[in-house]
């Protein structure tokens, strides 16, 4: 995987003449678990690439490569220019197949991506700042949702969304409607879904009722304590 700048062709014909995220896919493999063990031993992850009528693809990547192509701010819902045979495929990461126990990848499905089409991702919400009023009485800035779902065509996908909270007091609810989305950029929900809540952090309060017997119960037993130590000294110098 690098960023590549050069005029090639992609499957739907389009030229590219951006700054791309390419990753190179190599065709031939076969299908069966012998071949895949020998894929991975090799340091690459079967893959298969599918979408907009076209028949799938099986394929492979290498491992470091892929990892480098996604380590980008936009991780997994970086578009990669998949380049097979020399013919590109403008893909997202549809499925991530991992092994049970060692977590590594074991498989990744590729679904191809028309560049003009809106589609529905996931980005992640980050909060920055901090909201001194909300903790002067006792309370909580509280994220509801950790991703946000929203439709926007694939070259226009933010990598996450930040929050400031600096501003919030005890009463401030930031709901999906509220949020600074880029132009182009549509989010997907109930717009009046809350993102960001106050959670109040209050200790139980006593009626006075309840305070007043505390309180005698609190001076009984203090009395009592008192009066043992009494108790006891007085035997201590009754045996001497």
């Amino acid at each position: 995987g690098a960023l590549c700048v050069g005029v090639v062709t992609r499957f739907d014909g389009s030229p590219i003449t951006m700054t791309e995220t390419v990753l190179q896919a190599e065709t031939g493999r076969r299908a069966g678990s012998s071949d895949a063990r020998r894929l991975r031993a090799e340091g690459k992850i079967p893959a298969v690439v599918y979408g907009h009528g076209m028949d799938p693809l099986p394929v492979s990547v290498d491992r470091r490569e892929l990892r480098q192509a996604l380590s980008g701010a936009s991780g997994m819902n970086t578009i990669l220019d998949l380049t097979v045979d020399g013919t590109v495929y403008p893909s997202l990461i549809k499925d991530i197949q991992r092994h049970p126990v060692k977590r590594n990848v074991q498989h990744i499905d590729f679904i191809q991506v028309n560049l003009n089409e809106e589609i529905v991702v996931s980005i992640p919400i980050h909060l920055e700042g901090e909201a001194k009023e909300v903790s002067a009485h006792n309370g909580l800035v509280d994220l509801t949702m950790q991703e946000l779902q929203v439709r926007t065509t694939p070259r226009n996908i933010p990598d996450g969304i930040t929050i400031d909270v600096s501003e919030m007091t005890m009463d401030t609810v930031i709901r999906i409607e509220d949020l600074p989305l880029p132009s182009g950029v549509v989010a997907e929900g109930d717009p009046e879904a809350p993102v960001v809540t106050v959670l109040t952090m209050r200790t139980p309060v006593l009626d006075e009722e309840e305070a007043a017997i505390e309180a005698a119960a609190a001076e009984s037993a203090d009395g009592e304590s008192d009066a043992g130590e009494s108790d006891a000294g007085s035997s201590d110098s009754d045996s001497e």
